[in-house]
């Protein structure tokens, strides 16, 4: 495929900017056009890490990639490098590198840590990846604390807590740094409606509130746009094909995987979402799970104007339905018990 086409992917942005992506994608995108960014993927050599170090890659805003892992990056680095595009790609391996790999980073992406398997319960994602999310984020806010922070990492319901804690006893938090990437529900909600409601998925949006596990993950089809006159059936199977999209994939690939790829594509977009913010483009819009007033949980994922700053304004809900006003109400028990596991977490150990 050629290096024009793949770069293509990025323009299918979710979020609600209307840029010229023509503009900004085009090939020999200088640095006289763009403000220098540097982004660092903490697990780039795992099985999300990879395609979105790659996506990254392509996208013309970022200046200098850094790839960090605990093995095989050198490799990933060094693969990707012979890319034609802007970027310079630099990688690093072993915790003795990871200073290194963080200095002056913008926006620090964080896929690390073991993905999702059949018949593995939340418990045990967490008992995993809690305690990879907890030492990065030390490493973070000692040698990238302004850095934009977003966490791939599950289960983002309580590794965001962790992180907040963590920058928090280091005196570095920033409420409107830190998010919870929860892009890809939005990319399955938009791509299942668009198929349900027979139009063109590249126009249609879906903002999807709540938080990134199950029950938690709330699709306002009611606010989806263009508009369909979808049954009430129609919507809840919708709703729940999304919320179990993630076991979905996990199920196909018996065993062999998780949902490695749309994970990247929709981090890729976030990231560029986020760097678009930072480099000033106004009303970029995108669902994130970030620190909230929205509901009386702390933490809460809806529609962020991102900006220079990182989050600009932490947007309301909006008119809900009856059925997503129920699911609402549904999903603060298990969110807010998530929460507090990662809060627990973080100030135990």
């Amino acid at each position: 495929m050629k290096a024009a086409m793949l770069r293509s992917v990025l323009k299918r942005s979710c979020s609600t900017t209307v840029p010229s992506a023509s503009h900004v994608m085009r090939r020999g995108f200088s640095s006289e056009s763009s403000p220098e960014r540097k982004v660092a993927v903490l697990g780039a050599a795992g099985g999300i890490g990879q395609p979105l170090a790659l996506l990254m890659k392509l996208n013309p805003l970022v200046s200098k990639l850094s790839l960090y892992d605990i093995a095989g990056t050198p490799g990933v680095a060094a693969d990707i490098s012979h890319i034609n595009t802007r970027s310079e790609v630099a990688g690093f391996m072993g915790e003795d590198q990871l200073g290194q790999a963080l200095e002056g980073s913008d926006i620090v992406i964080i896929p690390a840590g073991v993905p999702r398997k059949p018949g593995m319960t939340r418990d045990d994602l967490f008992n995993i990846n809690a305690g990879i999310v907890k030492s990065l984020c030390t490493a973070i806010s000692k040698y990238c604390p302004n850095a934009l922070v977003n966490m791939i990492s599950n289960p983002v319901n309580s590794t965001v807590p962790i992180a907040a804690e963590i920058f928090k006893k280091a005196g570095t938090y920033d409420e409107k740094k830190l998010f919870g990437v929860t892009t890809l529900d939005v990319v399955r909600a938009k791509t299942f409606y668009a198929g349900k409601a027979k139009v063109n998925v590249a126009g249609v949006n879906v903002p999807v509130v709540g938080g990134h596990a199950g029950i938690t993950i709330l699709p306002l089809f009611s606010q989806a746009t263009p508009r369909a006159n979808l049954a009430d059936e129609e919507i809840k199977a919708l709703t729940k094909r999304t919320q179990d999209g993630g076991t979905e994939v996990v199920e196909a690939k018996a065993g062999k995987g998780s949902a490695t790829l749309s994970m990247a594509y929709a981090g890729a977009i976030f990231a560029d979402a986020c760097l678009k913010g930072l480099n000033g483009v106004p009303d970029v819009v995108e669902c994130s799970f970030v620190q909230s007033t929205v509901t009386e949980l702390p933490f809460f994922a809806s529609k962020v104007r991102l900006g220079k700053n990182g989050v600009e304004e932490v947007l309301g809900l909006g008119l809900l339905s009856d059925y997503e006003q129920q699911g609402l109400e549904a999903l603060k028990p298990e969110l807010k018990s998530s929460i507090e596991k990662g809060i627990k977490f973080a100030n135990q150990s």
